[in-house]
């Protein structure tokens, strides 16, 4: 019996209409191209397609042609408009069959919460001939895999608990078993407080020299709104594959230094909390034009408790008073968007909360409200503690008024970084 052909590259389609609208985001290939990468399959290609039987059957077509490995995501529920699998069992010429095992399962599930099973979720029971059965211990929609003419199809349920784990034990069997020996290193880095083309200036000449080596280490750049993202792979067998990665990671983070502030695809806020912890220090922040943003992102991670005392919003003239006991004086000597107002909010929020280290925020996110002296995007951030000297800073963002906001949010989170690998 001849070995099945190995799996090297795969599409993945995401099908839904609603993917296409502005409120949904296929979030599944995400998920799909870590798991892939893990497994040395490369992702050469992800689509969206809505629900319309024709396109659908044109890409998938088409993603037959290139790919190993071809996955699709949604469209396997029981209504008219979910067509992944009649398109891709007509498109492949199989018939498909009631499996009877699946459908008394979803009776089953039905009866379970009181229910009768509607006669339309029987289209999810329907099987390609000489598919295999993915289980779905939580939802209605089985999912299939299927071997065509060397090529594997995959088809995902949509919904992303549904659909992972259903993935992953594929991942572990089936495709795991197919994948060969070769497989995708990948090291990656943050860097915050320097743009795109100087973090390029800085690294372009290192990793240049490593793509030019065999087999090459690619490196790509990314800007982000408030950062620079480095992401490096390689292809190859076991080895010292990894080492090699590891020691080219090591080299850009020297290259970079204190720039470079996540190794391990920690967010900031992540970064800044577990240094904080670290240290067994807490902070506090009044914030004008973040609007409570940097607190958010600060108590979105887990455990942040332990080092978020509070803050206050101090959106009005007035409640800069109120809440940070920032004089009136100062804000008509010096205007709001100023460095001696954000001191005063730095030192006020500390002050009346106890906080280890306070932040004070004030700017405009615009889209008005800009002057030729102070435009839109003008940020003034400063940061109070012990022995915390000259810790303020005026900045210059760019965008709108959501990426001003993200960006004051990211620069007061890297003050705090740098403050405390310094101290």
């Amino acid at each position: 019996m001849s070995q099945a052909p190995t799996l090297v590259t795969a599409e993945v389609i995401a099908v839904g209409s609603e993917l296409l609208g502005s409120t949904r985001v296929d979030t599944n290939s995400l998920f799909l191209a870590d798991r892939l990468a893990s497994l040395g399959i490369e992702l050469r290609a992800k689509s969206v397609v809505g629900d319309d039987r024709q396109r659908l059957a044109d890409v998938f077509r088409a993603a037959l042609s290139r790919a190993d490995l071809v996955i699709l995501t949604g469209g396997l529920g029981p209504t008219d408009d979910d067509l992944t699998r009649e398109v891709v069992a007509e498109t492949l010429g199989l018939a498909l069959r009631e499996n009877p095992a699946i459908v008394a399962e979803i009776e089953e599930r039905f009866a379970a919460r009181g229910l009768r099973m509607p006669q339309v979720n029987r289209r999810q029971g329907m099987v390609p001939h000489g598919a295999s059965v993915l289980p779905n211990p939580r939802g209605t929609a089985p999912g299939l895999s299927i071997d065509h003419e060397g090529r594997v199809v995959v088809l995902l349920p949509g919904p992303p608990r549904e659909m992972q784990p259903m993935f992953d034990a594929l991942c572990a069997g089936t495709l795991a078993a197919r994948a060969g020996g070769s497989r995708i290193h990948k090291e990656t880095l943050f860097v915050a407080g320097r743009g795109e083309s100087h973090v390029e200036e800085i690294a372009q000449p290192i990793y240049s020299r490593w793509a030019a080596e065999s087999p090459p280490i690619e490196t790509t750049i990314l800007a982000m709104p408030g950062q620079v993202e480095l992401h490096l792979a390689l292809r190859a067998d076991a080895g010292g594959a990894a080492a090699r990665l590891r020691a080219a990671h090591a080299e850009l983070i020297g290259a970079l230094g204190k720039d470079v502030f996540s190794t391990d695809g920690r967010s900031m806020e992540e970064v800044v909390g577990a240094l904080l912890r670290e240290r067994g220090l807490t902070i506090a922040a009044a914030e004008s034009c973040t609007g409570g943003l940097l607190m958010s992102r600060l108590t979105d991670v887990a455990g942040s408790s332990e080092y978020v005392l509070g803050g206050a919003v101090a959106y009005s003239d007035a409640l800069k008073t109120t809440f940070a006991g920032v004089p009136p004086s100062l804000i008509e000597a010096h205007g709001a968007v100023s460095e001696p107002v954000a001191v005063a909010l730095a030192d006020g929020v500390r002050e009346r909360t106890g906080a280890s280290l306070g932040l004070g925020i004030t700017g405009i996110a615009g889209p008005g409200g800009g002057t030729p002296q102070k435009p839109v995007g003008t940020v003034v951030i400063a940061l109070s503690g012990s022995g915390v000297t000259g810790r303020v800073r005026t900045f210059s963002f760019f965008g709108g008024r959501p990426q001003v906001k993200f960006q004051a949010t990211q620069g007061a989170l890297d003050m705090v970084r740098r403050a405390l690998l310094s101290s």
